[in-house]
């Protein structure tokens, strides 16, 4: 899939100038960005959402109870 995107020149230019000192394409750059800024949202609603399931119940485990919980 080909998707466009605007920029101006010195957006462009610094685009470009990062992916060469990094030796990568503007495409794997670019693509590496935008999941990278997918999965840094999802782990902060997973956060979100046990830091407010912890807040319901701040019942805590040490890894030994886990261990014998899990038959480990």
């Amino acid at each position: 899939m080909t998707i466009s995107v605007r920029l101006t020149d010195e957006d462009t230019k610094l685009i470009k100038a990062y992916a060469d000192m990094n030796n990568i394409s503007l495409s794997d750059l670019i693509r590496n960005a935008v999941l990278e800024k997918i999965e840094n949202e999802y782990d902060l609603k997973c956060y979100e959402k046990a830091i407010a399931e912890y807040k319901k119940n701040p019942k805590t485990y040490t890894l030994e109870e886990v261990k014998k919980e899990l038959g480990l």
